[in-house]
Protein backbone atom coordinates (compact mmCIF):
# COMPACT_ATOMS: atom_id res chain seq x y z
CA UNK A 1 0.00 0.00 0.00
CA UNK A 2 2.54 2.48 0.75
CA UNK A 3 3.78 1.95 -2.86
CA UNK A 4 0.78 2.78 -4.06
CA UNK A 5 0.25 5.59 -1.92
CA UNK A 6 3.64 7.26 -3.04
CA UNK A 7 2.60 6.26 -6.89
CA UNK A 8 -0.90 8.08 -6.65
CA UNK A 9 0.69 11.38 -4.54
CA UNK A 10 3.28 11.26 -7.60
CA UNK A 11 0.81 11.47 -10.16
CA UNK A 12 -1.20 13.66 -8.96
CA UNK A 13 1.43 16.88 -8.76
CA UNK A 14 1.29 17.18 -13.26
CA UNK A 15 -2.76 16.61 -12.39
CA UNK A 16 -3.11 19.57 -10.07
CA UNK A 17 -0.22 21.64 -12.21
CA UNK A 18 -2.28 21.45 -15.29
CA UNK A 19 -5.36 22.56 -14.10
CA UNK A 20 -3.26 25.21 -12.31
CA UNK A 21 -1.87 26.67 -15.88
CA UNK A 22 -5.49 28.51 -15.86
CA UNK A 23 -4.35 30.78 -13.29
CA UNK A 24 -1.32 31.17 -14.00
CA UNK A 25 -2.17 31.84 -17.21
CA UNK A 26 -4.67 34.83 -16.54
CA UNK A 27 -2.07 36.10 -14.20
CA UNK A 28 1.13 35.42 -14.95
CA UNK A 29 4.33 35.78 -12.58
CA UNK A 30 1.90 36.30 -9.87
CA UNK A 31 3.67 34.84 -6.84
CA UNK A 32 0.45 34.71 -5.60
CA UNK A 33 -0.36 31.67 -7.55
CA UNK A 34 2.40 29.53 -5.96
CA UNK A 35 1.20 29.74 -2.40
CA UNK A 36 -2.20 28.30 -3.36
CA UNK A 37 -0.60 26.10 -5.64
CA UNK A 38 1.85 25.23 -2.91
CA UNK A 39 -0.99 24.30 -0.49
CA UNK A 40 -2.92 22.43 -2.88
CA UNK A 41 -0.55 19.97 -3.94
CA UNK A 42 1.51 19.30 0.17
CA UNK A 43 -2.45 19.05 1.68
CA UNK A 44 -3.53 16.75 -1.24
CA UNK A 45 -0.10 15.02 -1.06
CA UNK A 46 -0.04 14.64 2.37
CA UNK A 47 -4.18 13.12 2.38
CA UNK A 48 -2.71 10.29 0.07
CA UNK A 49 0.33 9.69 1.71
CA UNK A 50 -1.33 9.03 5.90
CA UNK A 51 0.93 11.92 6.76
CA UNK A 52 0.56 13.66 9.15
CA UNK A 53 2.70 16.77 9.70
CA UNK A 54 2.41 18.94 13.24
CA UNK A 55 3.60 22.36 13.34
CA UNK A 56 5.05 24.41 15.86
CA UNK A 57 5.69 28.33 15.10
CA UNK A 58 3.37 29.25 12.52
CA UNK A 59 3.34 33.00 14.64
CA UNK A 60 7.00 33.57 13.93
CA UNK A 61 6.57 33.04 9.99
CA UNK A 62 6.37 37.19 9.01
CA UNK A 63 3.15 38.39 7.39
CA UNK A 64 3.57 41.96 7.04
CA UNK A 65 6.39 41.84 5.33
CA UNK A 66 8.77 39.92 3.17
CA UNK A 67 11.12 37.79 4.52
CA UNK A 68 13.81 35.00 3.00
CA UNK A 69 12.91 31.32 4.46
CA UNK A 70 15.44 28.64 4.61
CA UNK A 71 14.68 25.26 5.30
CA UNK A 72 16.50 21.63 5.12
CA UNK A 73 16.00 19.68 2.28
CA UNK A 74 15.85 15.73 2.92
CA UNK A 75 13.78 14.34 -0.10
CA UNK A 76 11.53 15.00 -2.35
CA UNK A 77 8.87 14.25 -1.07
CA UNK A 78 9.75 17.56 0.60
CA UNK A 79 7.42 19.13 -1.21
CA UNK A 80 4.68 17.78 0.49
CA UNK A 81 6.04 17.78 4.44
CA UNK A 82 6.75 21.47 3.58
CA UNK A 83 5.32 23.32 0.26
CA UNK A 84 1.65 24.93 2.34
CA UNK A 85 4.37 26.90 4.31
CA UNK A 86 5.12 29.42 1.49
CA UNK A 87 4.39 32.83 2.49
CA UNK A 88 2.56 35.36 0.93
CA UNK A 89 4.18 36.46 -2.36
CA UNK A 90 6.79 33.81 -2.01
CA UNK A 91 8.63 32.77 -4.46
CA UNK A 92 11.01 29.48 -4.85
CA UNK A 93 14.88 28.88 -6.00
CA UNK A 94 14.62 26.06 -7.93
CA UNK A 95 17.22 24.05 -10.35
CA UNK A 96 16.78 24.56 -13.62
CA UNK A 97 15.96 21.25 -14.89
CA UNK A 98 12.65 21.93 -13.21
CA UNK A 99 11.80 23.08 -15.99
CA UNK A 100 11.22 20.06 -18.18
CA UNK A 101 9.01 18.93 -15.78
CA UNK A 102 5.76 18.49 -17.69
CA UNK A 103 2.93 21.05 -16.14
CA UNK A 104 5.01 21.62 -12.87
CA UNK A 105 8.01 23.27 -15.07
CA UNK A 106 6.17 25.50 -16.84
CA UNK A 107 3.88 26.44 -13.76
CA UNK A 108 7.40 27.14 -11.59
CA UNK A 109 8.41 29.35 -14.67
CA UNK A 110 5.27 31.33 -14.77
CA UNK A 111 5.11 31.53 -11.08
CA UNK A 112 8.45 33.70 -11.34
CA UNK A 113 10.31 31.26 -9.21
CA UNK A 114 14.05 31.73 -9.68
CA UNK A 115 16.03 29.43 -11.43
CA UNK A 116 19.29 28.29 -11.15
CA UNK A 117 21.74 26.92 -13.45
CA UNK A 118 24.44 25.02 -10.65
CA UNK A 119 26.87 24.77 -13.86
CA UNK A 120 27.23 28.77 -13.32
CA UNK A 121 27.79 29.70 -10.70
CA UNK A 122 29.20 33.39 -11.57
CA UNK A 123 25.13 33.86 -12.60
CA UNK A 124 23.85 32.59 -9.98
CA UNK A 125 24.90 34.72 -7.67
CA UNK A 126 24.01 37.64 -10.06
CA UNK A 127 20.16 36.35 -10.13
CA UNK A 128 20.55 36.55 -6.32
CA UNK A 129 21.00 39.68 -6.46
CA UNK A 130 18.35 40.52 -8.61
CA UNK A 131 16.12 38.49 -6.29
CA UNK A 132 17.40 41.04 -3.40
CA UNK A 133 16.30 43.69 -5.30
CA UNK A 134 12.91 42.03 -5.84
CA UNK A 135 12.51 41.48 -2.42
CA UNK A 136 12.95 45.06 -1.31
CA UNK A 137 10.82 46.87 -4.87
CA UNK A 138 8.29 43.86 -5.10
CA UNK A 139 7.82 42.91 -1.52
CA UNK A 140 8.70 39.45 -2.77
CA UNK A 141 9.02 36.76 -0.26
CA UNK A 142 12.35 33.92 -1.05
CA UNK A 143 12.29 30.79 -0.10
CA UNK A 144 15.60 28.41 -0.69
CA UNK A 145 16.85 25.06 0.35
CA UNK A 146 19.96 26.33 1.93
CA UNK A 147 21.94 23.10 1.58
CA UNK A 148 21.61 23.58 -2.07
CA UNK A 149 20.85 19.26 -2.38
CA UNK A 150 18.47 16.87 -0.39
CA UNK A 151 20.47 15.49 2.28
CA UNK A 152 19.30 12.00 2.48
CA UNK A 153 19.67 11.32 5.78
CA UNK A 154 23.07 12.62 6.54
CA UNK A 155 22.14 15.76 8.48
CA UNK A 156 21.94 18.92 7.77
CA UNK A 157 24.78 19.89 5.02
CA UNK A 158 26.52 23.11 5.00
CA UNK A 159 25.07 26.04 3.36
CA UNK A 160 25.62 27.97 0.88
CA UNK A 161 25.82 31.62 0.42
CA UNK A 162 23.16 32.45 -2.01
CA UNK A 163 20.33 33.30 0.23
CA UNK A 164 22.19 34.65 2.60
CA UNK A 165 23.45 37.23 0.60
CA UNK A 166 20.11 37.86 -0.69
CA UNK A 167 18.82 38.30 3.17
CA UNK A 168 21.60 41.14 3.51
CA UNK A 169 21.47 42.72 0.52
CA UNK A 170 17.30 43.44 0.46
CA UNK A 171 17.32 43.66 4.58
CA UNK A 172 14.85 40.97 4.72
CA UNK A 173 15.08 38.36 8.02
CA UNK A 174 15.49 35.06 7.23
CA UNK A 175 12.96 32.75 8.73
CA UNK A 176 13.91 28.96 9.44
CA UNK A 177 11.97 26.35 8.95
CA UNK A 178 12.98 22.73 10.08
CA UNK A 179 11.75 19.41 9.21
CA UNK A 180 12.43 16.38 11.81
CA UNK A 181 14.21 13.63 9.96
CA UNK A 182 12.14 10.97 7.67
CA UNK A 183 12.72 8.25 5.73
CA UNK A 184 10.10 6.42 3.18
CA UNK A 185 8.90 4.51 6.08
CA UNK A 186 5.30 3.12 6.13
CA UNK A 187 3.06 2.38 9.35
CA UNK A 188 1.12 -0.73 9.62
CA UNK A 189 -0.91 -2.61 6.44
CA UNK A 190 -2.38 0.70 5.30
CA UNK A 191 0.56 2.01 4.45
CA UNK A 192 0.35 4.97 6.30
CA UNK A 193 3.83 8.01 6.34
CA UNK A 194 5.39 8.50 9.69
CA UNK A 195 4.60 11.53 10.92
CA UNK A 196 6.93 14.70 10.41
CA UNK A 197 7.09 17.74 12.68
CA UNK A 198 8.19 20.61 11.56
CA UNK A 199 8.87 24.09 13.65
CA UNK A 200 9.64 27.09 12.38
CA UNK A 201 11.75 29.73 14.28
CA UNK A 202 11.95 32.75 15.67
CA UNK A 203 13.19 35.01 12.55
CA UNK A 204 17.05 36.70 12.58
CA UNK A 205 16.95 40.39 11.21
CA UNK A 206 19.30 40.97 8.75
CA UNK A 207 18.51 45.07 8.19
CA UNK A 208 22.25 46.05 10.32
CA UNK A 209 24.16 43.82 8.82
CA UNK A 210 26.58 43.69 6.26
CA UNK A 211 29.04 40.85 3.88
CA UNK A 212 31.08 41.24 6.12
CA UNK A 213 28.73 39.03 8.51
CA UNK A 214 27.71 36.48 6.47
CA UNK A 215 30.06 34.03 8.21
CA UNK A 216 28.28 34.61 11.77
CA UNK A 217 25.28 34.77 10.08
CA UNK A 218 25.66 31.51 7.93
CA UNK A 219 27.06 29.90 11.32
CA UNK A 220 23.89 30.66 13.41
CA UNK A 221 21.37 30.06 11.04
CA UNK A 222 23.04 26.40 10.31
CA UNK A 223 23.24 25.95 14.22
CA UNK A 224 19.66 26.89 15.34
CA UNK A 225 18.43 24.86 12.74
CA UNK A 226 20.58 21.58 13.48
CA UNK A 227 19.50 22.24 17.51
CA UNK A 228 15.72 22.47 16.51
CA UNK A 229 16.02 19.16 13.77
CA UNK A 230 17.78 17.49 17.01
CA UNK A 231 15.00 18.38 19.01
CA UNK A 232 12.27 17.73 17.10
CA UNK A 233 13.55 13.95 16.01
CA UNK A 234 13.86 13.41 19.85
CA UNK A 235 10.59 14.16 20.20
CA UNK A 236 8.93 12.97 16.88
CA UNK A 237 6.25 9.86 17.60
CA UNK A 238 5.54 7.47 14.72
Amino acid sequence: MGIIRKLLAWLSVPIICFFALIPYLARPFNPDNNRLLGRTVARFGRWILGMERPLQGMENMPTDRPTVVIANHQHNDDLFVLADLLPKRGVVAGKSSLVWIPFFGQVFWLGGNVILNRSRSHKAVALMKTTSEAIARDRKSFWVFPEGTRSKGRGLLPFKKGAFHAAIASGAPITMICAAHYEDKTIGWTGRRETVPVRILPPIETSELNTSNLPELMNKCHRLMAEAIADLDKNAKP
